[in-house]
């Protein structure tokens, strides 16, 4: 009987930086991706120490922020259906924010 691994869609990140407003990741083959950290709300309320304390786990299909318990599939930001949902949950988060200031 013969394995074979799986590999993985995309690959690992080698570095993640942060702006003050969004996560950047960084792959060995030279690409960077940006991400809102608005879509990670643990991400954004986190301090610099928490957010720059990451693993890759599962071989590098995930990012782990122990400090946070936040878990980011990598090939979840590579996924239109998946940022859609994150783009849609940042959007509502924002909409309930400014109801309740308007309330005030």
């Amino acid at each position: 009987m013969s394995t074979s691994r799986v590999k993985p869609a995309h690959p690992a990140p080698s570095d993640i930086r942060f702006t003050r407003r969004e996560m950047v990741l960084h792959f060995a083959d030279g690409r960077s991706l940006t991400v809102p950290l608005e879509w990670f709300p643990r991400l954004l309320s986190a301090t610099e120490e928490q957010r720059n304390n990451w693993q890759l786990i599962g071989r590098g299909i995930g990012i782990h922020w122990p400090d946070v318990d936040e878990d980011i599939s990598v090939a979840g930001l590579f996924d239109p259906v998946a940022t859609r949902f994150l783009q849609e949950r940042a959007a509502s988060r924002r909409k309930r924010v400014s109801l309740k200031r308007h309330h005030r």
